[in-house]
């Protein structure tokens, strides 16, 4: 599926391609509560980076988040993920980690396109989640303290939503 995704002020503006198109899992970590509009948490969609095509990136800025040495393995380091937001409005738009080159996530708060309702939810790190944050429960919804072991493309191939084109 072709996403198309802007910045609030629309200077920066891109496309990518996504396999994995359904905005399912809710992030509540520290990290993606705080960068990514302070909703209480952040979703992610995973997309093929060699399709990303981006307009604008002299208004792009990159920011790698501090690791927390009580919440995170080797804390008081930054992170590996590169936060890609815009440096005019501050919109979050996108994620990408050099340990998986191939893989972008777009924010799906920056998405333009519209995106597929998910079957289910899953609620992930509800172990950092802000007390005044209360999870929308569905019958379907999965809960994790931390990280769950079944990855974005793994949920979407389980349930026939992968798209391989």
């Amino acid at each position: 599926m072709l996403l198309e995704g802007s910045c609030h002020c629309r200077a920066v503006r891109f496309s990518l391609t996504s396999q994995t198109p359904y905005p399912y899992m809710l992030c509540y970590c520290t990290i993606c509560r705080k960068t990514d509009g302070g909703g209480g948490f952040a979703i992610n969609i995973m997309g093929l980076a060699e399709t990303l095509v981006v307009e604008g990136e002299a208004h792009l800025s990159v920011y790698r988040a501090r690791l927390e040495p009580e919440t995170q393995p080797g804390g008081d380091a930054l992170s590996e993920a590169r936060r890609h937001f815009c440096a005019l409005c501050a919109s979050a738009l996108w994620l990408s980690d050099p340990r998986w080159p191939q893989w972008v996530w777009p924010f799906a708060s920056a998405i333009d396109t519209e995106l597929p309702v998910p079957p289910s939810r899953v609620h992930m790190m509800e172990n950092y989640r802000c007390s005044w944050v209360t999870p929308a429960e569905g019958s379907e919804d999965a809960h994790f303290g931390e990280n769950p072991a079944e990855a974005i493309i793994d949920w979407h191939k389980r349930r026939g939503l992968f798209d391989p084109a």
